[in-house]
């Protein structure tokens, strides 16, 4: 057994729209509230839309899926780094797998498939924003030898959370 790391294509918007759901549930269960996950599945059609929006004009991002046995279990997505500050570094925007594949290797592979990627395209440095509050990805990162670089920033998402930057060098 073991996983499949490959591109989302547009007949996928439905599972893929249902996974991200899914995995910030998992996620996010301490740190999100209740009531804001509920709403995101509330929303599903309006969220399949959007996904499938995305997915025509993706503006610079890879979207991939991670399977198991042909079953969406994870999502990555990475592209050029949006900060100002860091114009000639890759970002990973997003990495997540549904807590029944936690602890796995799985993660790391996500990872360390992202690095690749995004070191071919040309970036050196890579950087990752994380919730302050999210400790489990915290680690995660941080084992992998991402550093703080010191750069915080508010997101709203259903209130304010802090998230902090971490940066890898590829060398």
């Amino acid at each position: 057994m073991g996983i499949t790391i490959r591109k989302v294509q547009i007949e996928d918007a439905y599972d893929y729209a249902v996974l991200h759901i899914d995995c910030w549930r998992d996620a996010y269960t301490s740190i999100l509230s209740d009531e804001y996950i509920n709403n995101m599945y509330a929303k599903l059609e309006q969220r399949v839309e959007i996904c499938e929006q995305i997915l025509r004009n993706p503006d610079g991002c890879e979207y991939y899926c991670i399977t198991e046995d042909d079953k969406m279990i994870g999502r990555l997505i990475f592209a050029k780094s949006r900060d100002d500050d860091k114009p000639n570094f890759g970002e990973i925007l997003g990495i997540y797998l549904l807590a029944e594949h936690w602890d796995k290797g799985y993660g790391k592979q996500m990872l360390e498939f992202a690095l690749s990627e995004l070191n071919k395209a040309g970036y050196q440095e890579i950087i990752i924003w994380v919730l302050e509050d999210n400790k489990r990805a915290r680690r995660f990162y941080e084992k992998a030898g991402f550093i703080q670089d010191g750069a915080t920033k508010e997101l709203e998402i259903d209130k304010k959370h802090t998230v902090i930057r971490y940066v890898f060098n590829c060398d």
